[in-house]
Order: structure tokens, then sequence, then C-alpha cells
């Protein structure tokens, strides 16, 4: 089993909280971080780990990539996996 780190779109899970001159900003309820309101856009302060980019924001997970190890040494003759 490889451990590979992706970049995966979280925008639709992201809820925003209004707090003092600035949008805080929870995954599941975990804070993420916040983005300031400023007059050239909009400025993202994110924890390690996320990403703002284009209006989207990511997070860069470690998913497995590959065929699980349990998987791989079939018997399909005699019809076991």
């Amino acid at each position: 089993m490889v451990l590979e780190n992706k970049k995966i779109d979280i925008t639709d899970r992201v809820v925003g909280k209004l707090g003092t001159d600035q949008l805080d900003l929870y995954v599941e309820n975990e804070p993420i971080g916040h983005m300031l309101y400023t007059n050239n856009g909009n400025q993202f302060n994110l924890k390690e780990g996320y990403e703002a980019n284009q209006n989207r924001i990511y997070q860069f997970a470690d998913i497995t990539a590959g065929p699980d190890q349990k998987y791989v040494d079939c018997d399909d003759e005699n019809g076991w996996c």
C-alpha cells in the first residue's frame, strides 16, 4: 500500500461564520482559518494543509494509491479472495 498526497476540493463542505472583520472558516466544526475582507478582494489565511485558489478551497490529504495488499493474493480457482 502506498500513500499519495492529493489535493481535494472541499469548497462545498466549508462553513463560514461571521467574526470581527473576518469570516471564520470551518470544516465539520473544525476551524481551518479565516477570510479577511479587503479593498483588493478577499484574503485567505488557512491552516497548514489547506489552500484557497480561484474561489475554491482545497485540502491536502494522504490517500492510498494502488491495490490494497489484502486483495492482491486471490485464489480465483478456489473462489476465495
